[in-house]
C-alpha cells in the first residue's frame, strides 16, 4: 500500500466551494484502478488548509494509472483551480506496522 499526502492550500474565501466540489470529485478518484480510500481533513490553526490522504494498492496506480487517464484531466479540471500555490504532492510506505 502506498500513501499518498498532499498539504492543499486553498485560495482566500474558495474554502467552501472547494469542500462542496471536492465531494463531487471523490467519485472520480474512488472509482480508479488500485484506488483503496481517501480523506480530506480541513486545519483547524490555518484556514484554508487541508490535508489530503489517498491510499492505493501500488505508486503506480497513482502516478500513471490515475494521472494519465482522461478522468485526472476532469479532476483537474474541477479542483486545481482553488490551489495557491499548486501542491506538492509525496508517496509513503509503512515503515511498521501499529500494533
Amino acid at each position: 500500500m502506498i500513501l499518498e499526502a498532499v498539504m492543499l492550500q486553498v485560495k482566500s474565501g474558495m474554502e467552501e466551494d472547494f469542500e462542496h466540489t471536492f465531494v463531487e470529485a471523490s467519485s472520480i478518484i474512488s472509482s480508479m484502478k488500485g484506488y483503496l480510500s481517501h480523506e480530506l481533513q480541513r486545519c483547524i490553526e490555518e484556514k484554508g488548509n487541508y490535508l489530503l490522504l489517498v491510499r492505493w494498492e501500488t505508486l503506480e496506480d497513482h502516478t500513471i494509472g490515475f494521472r494519465g487517464s482522461e478522468e485526472y484531466q476532469e479532476w483537474k479540471n474541477l479542483l486545481h483551480h482553488f490551489y495557491d500555490p499548486f501542491p506538492t504532492v509525496e508517496h509513503f510506505e509503512l515503515v511498521a506496522p501499529t500494533k
